[in-house]
């Protein structure tokens, strides 16, 4: 079999490859990638990222936003959050955004991953999942990014707090480890606090 039928062996439909992760089947990558790329069975993602399209009977399916973002980054540790999210919250937000933020401890910084855009935030922690509770956390955080008004936002979104599990918010807290939002949250947390105490 020839070095290019191999490396076609390889790959995988909805995959997505760094460029070194082909270089491993390949005896001239560039030139195969390229021919790949001319023929169809590879497609560029980003810089040095490419993808095998899964076919559906639809035409070619996207590539999946994990696997994008995973190998992007060359990393597991990242979690991905929807502004949009926020709508679901009830505190007031009904815009819609179209760029996903990535936080992770790689890359900072807006890049465009397959024609999408995304806006990679570095963290030095962030829970593995999104939460009600990080979500909160992640709105406050970020009320200077919004569209809508603030102080309107900001008074919802405490009061919305008020109503949440006060451990779990406050392990959100922790996990977002923001000044600006342990501020807001502190006179919730201290009530917590205070009840245990008592």
């Amino acid at each position: 079999m020839s070095a290019l039928g191999e490396l076609k062996k390889r790959l995988r439909p909805g995959r997505v490859y760094r460029r070194k992760d082909l270089a491993r089947w390949s005896t001239a990558v560039d030139r195969h990638v390229q021919q790949l790329v001319e023929e169809g069975r590879l497609k560029k993602v980003s810089g040095g990222l490419y993808m095998t399209p899964r076919l559906t009977r639809f035409g070619a399916a996207p590539a999946d936003q994990e696997e994008m973002v995973r190998s992007f980054l060359a990393d597991d540790r990242f979690l991905i959050v929807s502004p949009n999210a926020y709508n679901g919250l009830g505190v007031g937000t009904t815009q819609l955004y179209n760029k996903p933020v990535v936080y992770n401890r790689k890359r900072h910084g807006d890049f465009e991953l397959n024609g999408r855009p995304f806006e990679f935030r570095r963290r030095p922690s962030f829970p593995k999942t999104v939460s009600e509770e990080f979500l909160l956390v992640d709105l406050l955080h970020n009320l200077e990014r919004l569209a809508e008004d603030r102080d309107v936002v900001r008074g919802r979104a405490l009061a919305r707090a008020r109503a949440f599990d006060r451990r779990r918010l406050a392990k959100a807290v922790y996990d977002y480890d923001s000044a600006r939002v342990r501020n807001l949250l502190a006179p919730i947390l201290a009530d917590e606090a205070h009840g245990a105490a008592a």
